[in-house]
């Protein structure tokens, strides 16, 4: 009997325990349930954006207004950076493409050029836009006391000039100019905004007082010492530079419209980022603010 109803005391401790235990794991189960419900129904963190470095090449007119325009962008969008931005006459950006070098936005200081770009294969023509729009002006050292000059003045050989060569389309828009009153003669004879700007040949009474400038940056700094008498730049050059100012309006009549078109490059690493960009720079408030500060109007 003893022995019996020791048994008897372990079982039912037994079954106590078990229960017990059985308890404790329904429990945790039911804990760990609703652990997990609370986690698949708790918002997923937001990802941070990948870092992107954007490498841009573009027209030297720009240098001031572009450099400010992505500090705001980087400003905006802490994520995106920019490489040390190329700043060149845009017949050699094309030429720095086509030599293999990388960049992901090509922006051009003419049609021509962007032209060129699409047709190399260096830009992804969908992406291509129109973007700004500047005005082609006489300019003289600041104190001047020229007054008005017109293209028939520049073309009487009266002063001496600075102009960009045929890499600088701020020197084919001069050249077009002049074709209207004959100082520059193209070989087909084009004239006006008919003509390149480009494969021409000056007149005899301009030759000789004609500079030519590898960038419109060069051709301003002409003016501004003094080295000549005029030049013909750029009305955002004038704000760029300073130390010159207008002394006349070159008519629009007399050139192509002067625009800077903007593409994705073909080989671009960051598409998405660099499509963002320029679309940014087209529909930002504060960033149209910097375009006009500099000279340039949006297209």
């Amino acid at each position: 009997m003893k022995f019996a109803k020791k048994n008897v005391v372990v079982a039912a401790a037994t079954l106590a325990l078990a229960a017990l235990l059985g308890l404790a794991g329904c429990s945790g189960n039911q804990q760990a349930s609703e652990k997990s419900d609370e986690s698949a129904q708790a918002p997923q963190a937001e990802q941070p954006a990948k870092e992107v470095q954007l490498q841009i090449f573009a027209a030297n007119s720009l240098t001031k207004a572009m450099d400010e325009a992505q500090a705001l962008y980087t400003s905006q969008n802490p994520q995106v950076t920019f490489a040390d931005t190329q700043y060149e006459a845009s017949g050699t950006l094309n030429e720095m493409l086509g030599a293999g070098q990388y960049a992901d936005i090509l922006i051009t200081a003419s049609k021509s050029t962007m032209d060129t770009a699409v047709t190399e294969g260096y830009v992804n023509a969908d992406t291509n836009e129109t973007m700004f729009t500047n005005q082609l002006v006489v300019v003289s050292k600041e104190g001047n006391t020229l007054g008005d000059i017109t293209l028939q003045d520049i073309a009487s050989g009266a002063y001496t000039v600075a102009i960009g060569d045929e890499n600088v389309p701020a020197g084919n828009y001069a050249c077009q100019s002049l074709t209207t009153v004959g100082a520059y003669v193209e070989p087909n004879g084009a004239t006006g905004k008919d003509a390149t700007g480009k494969g021409g040949q000056f007149s005899e009474v301009l030759q000789p007082k004609v500079t030519l400038g590898s960038s419109v940056g060069n051709v301003c700094r002409y003016a501004e010492t003094g080295d000549v008498d005029l030049a013909l730049v750029y009305t955002s050059d004038v704000y760029r530079f300073g130390g010159v100012e207008v002394v006349s309006i070159v008519p629009d009549d007399t050139h192509k419209a002067i625009t800077y078109p903007g593409a994705v490059c073909a080989d671009s690493a960051h598409a998405e980022a660099a499509q963002a960009f320029l679309e940014w720079c087209l529909t930002d408030p504060d960033c149209e603010k910097i375009w006009q500060k500099w000279g340039f109007e949006l297209a």
